[in-house]
């Protein structure tokens, strides 16, 4: 049976990853002159501590081809075949600096790019490791997790839209009228782009949001991985999502898979938003 190495960014939002299989390469996050490495040697939770404190926001690097090329040679001299799984290419270079590099591992080195980022990201790695451990061959593999990338889904639903406006995405009118009105972005991620799928006034309204388009796509796949999310200091927002949808999961599982989102995303949204990764029913 080959053996396979599962590669991924920390934008991907896998923390303590103890997969044998898996390893996760960090980005790199900037708040002005300090830099760190994502999920090794700053947290989500300090990252976001230092987020609400910053009047500028951070910036995000890509991991450089060298990167990648190091752990593709640590992996090919073990004699494994190795698949790399990386935010979408419309994202961050990350997809680019993989190819890049894999280049000098031609048959060894294959590179995915997961269309989606943070946990919609996630559950395609997760869907990886769950086919390599039953023993896929790596070829079939790529090819099932070029064709499953496009049944993922996931739905955001964001507290403030301050963020968006530090980063220049909205005009500081449309800010301030969205934050008078209690306005809640619901987004997606769509051919590897974040996209706006509707607005919510409150949070209730919002968790209703997130419930009807969950619903509108036929529900989840409970049998291929799924995740829920929230940026900030306290999922305290999510929990409440979680038990004004709990007909969606009540008759299929008794534990919901929750982490934390990073800084690839938190940058962009701020605390305090949630969110939901899940394979639809082909």
């Amino acid at each position: 049976m080959e053996k396979i190495r599962i590669i991924t960014d920390s934008a991907s939002d896998i923390t303590g990853a103890t997969n044998p299989l898996l390893t996760v390469l960090p980005m790199r996050i900037n708040f002005g002159d300090e830099e760190y490495l994502d999920g090794v040697t700053i947290s989500h939770h300090e990252f976001y501590e230092k987020l609400v404190e910053s009047d500028t926001l951070p910036v995000t690097s890509l991991i450089s081809p060298a990167v990648f090329e190091e752990a593709f040679d640590k992996a090919v001299c073990d004699g494994e075949k190795v698949i790399v799984i990386t935010i979408s290419g419309r994202l961050s270079g990350t997809y680019q600096s993989a190819v890049l590099a894999a280049a000098q591992f031609e048959g060894n080195v294959f590179v995915v790019d997961s269309q989606n980022a943070a946990i919609g990201e996630q559950i395609l790695v997760n869907y990886a490791l769950e086919l390599a451990e039953n023993g896929m061959p790596v070829k079939e593999l790529v090819q099932t997790l070029n064709d499953a990338r496009k049944h993922i889904h996931i739905l955001a639903l964001l507290d403030t839209l301050e963020y968006l406006k530090k980063g220049g995405r909205i005009s500081k009118t449309v800010a301030f009228v969205g934050g008078a009105l209690s306005i809640k972005p619901v987004v997606t991620v769509t051919d590897g782009e974040v996209a706006l799928l509707g607005k919510a006034r409150g949070s209730k309204n919002g968790n209703n949001f997130l419930i009807k388009e969950i619903e509108k796509i036929n529900g989840v796949d409970f049998d291929r991985p799924f995740c829920l999310g929230y940026t900030g200091l306290s999922d305290a927002l999510l929990q409440k999502y979680i038990e004004d949808s709990k007909a969606l999961w009540a008759e299929y599982t008794d534990t919901l898979p929750i982490c934390s989102i990073g800084a690839t995303i938190g940058t962009h949204v701020g605390p305090n938003a949630i969110a939901v990764a899940f394979f639809d029913k082909e």
